[in-house]
């Protein structure tokens, strides 16, 4: 089964990073590398990135997005992924787990689905 491990960030994680000592960033960046080889070593690792602030974002046609508003302004926003394939959503969870801002409540696991799920 595969799984889309989506992290998010926000002002109070970003605060949190900007507070830590260059040695304790990198020892968090470490942390998602370990995590990404043990990932590849099991086989389980599909893909991992990292993305850019949102300030850098774009929509096709640099168009703006309408909504169903009014909606307060969300300052959360994804910053990075792990694509996996393993057993079970138990597993998943437990990889999830490792990724250093779950201790924040900022990782979701969300199963992928065959597009032609959608159609039923």
């Amino acid at each position: 089964m595969k799984f889309m491990i989506l992290i998010h960030s926000n002002p109070r994680s970003r605060e949190i990073w900007n507070g830590f000592t260059r040695a304790q960033q990198a020892e968090g960046m470490r942390s998602y590398a370990a995590l990404a080889d043990d990932l590849a070593k099991s086989g389980e690792l599909i893909a991992t990135e990292a993305l850019a602030a949102p300030s850098q974002a774009r929509r096709p046609g640099d168009e703006s997005m309408a909504t169903d508003g009014p909606f307060a302004e969300v300052k959360e926003h994804l910053a990075g992924f792990f694509l996996i394939e393993c057993t079970s959503f138990e597993r998943a969870l437990e990889i999830a787990a490792r990724v250093p801002e779950a201790d924040l409540g900022l990782v979701e696991v969300r199963p992928v689905i065959d597009p032609g799920q959608l159609l039923t």
